[in-house]
């Protein structure tokens, strides 16, 4: 399967510390990519580079093309959706408004996409004129997600969307992700804590350790290498 999203080479930098350390890596076209390691080793710095919140060195390329000297909203338009960690919800509109504000790059397709979002999320439907900040976590996170797919994104970059949430409602966010993935064909590079629940949904996966790949593979080489659970992701 011919990648989607290729780094090469790719350093991140916060100021003057050096986060990403000549990072390799890809997105399968019409697959889910997961990145895996501790607390500080760079994951969420990755989703940051790609779209264009670090400063970096490197090459990056989306569908064919160099994206690594384009503006964080050049890197939306062409077809990226970014769900950070934290979520970023303007708690203070209502779950309809947040959906429509993710739309300020297609506005002529708000209404489809909103369509296209209800269908996955029936319940922001029930609560389109709630105050966002008034929702529960799953809800919030569920809003996160779908106001990213209000650009109608050829690949979806989650940021710890396990994160905080009641395992109930992880799985059934995990399910609604692969239903998106599988059903409109969005490419997804995950970053998850869960490793059991990552390398599950995913079939490559990449193993950052300090700012550098140390690991990479399919998920089942993972889950078969007992060396790296130990080692590196602290499963016994």
């Amino acid at each position: 399967m011919s990648a989607i999203l290729e780094a090469k080479g790719l350093d991140a930098f916060y100021g003057s510390t050096h986060v990403l350390k000549g990072v390799d890596f890809s997105v399968e076209a019409g697959g889910i990519t997961t990145i895996l390691g501790a607390n500080g080793a760079g994951k969420t710095t990755i989703l940051r580079a790609i779209s264009r919140m670090v400063r970096t060195n490197g090459q990056i390329a989306f569908a064919g093309r160099r994206i690594d000297g384009f503006s964080t909203e050049r890197v939306a338009r062409s077809g990226i959706a970014h769900v950070p960690d934290g979520r970023g919800t303007l708690s203070a509109l209502t779950v309809e408004e947040n959906l429509r504000i993710g739309a300020y790059t297609k506005r002529d397709r708000a209404g489809k996409g909103l369509d296209r979002v209800y269908a996955y999320f029936p319940r922001l439907k029930e609560r389109k004129q709630q105050q966002a900040g008034t929702l529960s976590g799953g809800e919030q996170q569920m809003l996160a997600i779908g106001r990213a797919l209000m650009l109608h994104p050829t690949l979806l970059l989650l940021d710890e969307p396990s994160f905080g949430l009641a395992p109930l409602v992880i799985r059934e966010i995990f399910a609604i992700m692969k239903a998106i993935n599988e059903e409109d064909k969005v490419s997804i590079l995950l970053v998850e804590q869960n490793v059991g629940l990552a390398l599950k949904v995913a079939a490559r996966a990449y193993l950052l350790e300090t700012g550098a790949i140390v690991m990479s593979g399919t998920s089942r080489e993972f889950q078969e290498n007992t060396a790296i659970q130990h080692s590196y992701l602290g499963i016994s």
